[in-house]
């Protein structure tokens, strides 16, 4: 038997998986997860893997206060034992090798069927990783985008968090809230953000991240 933890800052996405994957049925006809837990952050997440070591976790990227990156990061560090399962809205071909280096098993977008992340969670749980296949193909790409992607590629993962708050029209103090910085620390990356990209003004920095799918 499994424990699982969801960590989503939505109630309805966390129910909407909770009764999917509560449904899961092992050989036998039994549930597969005995017990499933619910997180709405990062920091509520860490205490409750401290307190019950859960077997297996749904992830989102985008929480309050700690970002999903930043959370793997920690269970990696700390060596907790739990399989990651990363459910996520964001762009895979700039999150899916970032996850993996963090301890990520598995990576489904959000914009697929539900029943995608229900085959991950299945593939995790037999011992093995699922992550989908990247069209490597650059025949649709101009220079320019080629260009931009490596420019993300360069971007720490902190640094792309904040990109795309940024892109998304999140003001420099909701951004300081959400990620526990000072609002200076924010303007500092706001100011590094348009250098390394090269870029002139926050409506360009917008369009940098439409054309390459971040927003």
């Amino acid at each position: 038997m499994s424990s699982l933890l969801i960590i989503d800052d939505h109630p309805v996405i966390r129910a909407a998986l909770k009764m999917m994957l509560g449904a899961l049925k092992d050989a036998r006809d039994r549930p597969v997860f005995t017990t499933i837990l619910e997180a709405s952050s990062g920091i509520e997440a860490l205490q409750m893997i401290h307190q019950h070591v859960p077997s297996l976790l749904v992830l989102d990227l985008n929480m309050p206060g700690l970002s999903g990156l930043d959370f793997l990061s920690r269970l990696q560090r700390e060596q907790i034992p739990t399989r990651a399962v990363v459910f996520t809205a964001n762009e895979p071909r700039f999150y899916m090798e970032r996850c993996t280096r963090v301890g990520a098993m598995g990576f489904v977008e959000k914009t697929n069927d539900l029943q995608e992340l229900r085959k991950a969670v299945q593939a995790l749980l037999s011992g093995y990783t699922y992550f989908p296949r990247l069209d490597t193909s650059t025949v649709n790409l101009s220079s320019v985008q080629l260009d931009e992607q490596k420019m993300i590629d360069t971007l720490s993962d902190r640094e792309l968090s904040i990109f795309q708050a940024l892109a998304r029209g999140v003001s420099n103090k909701e951004i300081a809230e959400r990620l526990h910085l000072s609002h200076k620390t924010v303007s500092t990356y706001k100011t590094r953000l348009i250098d390394k990209l090269n870029v002139k003004s926050l409506v360009h920095l917008r369009d940098f991240a439409q054309r390459n799918h971040l927003i």
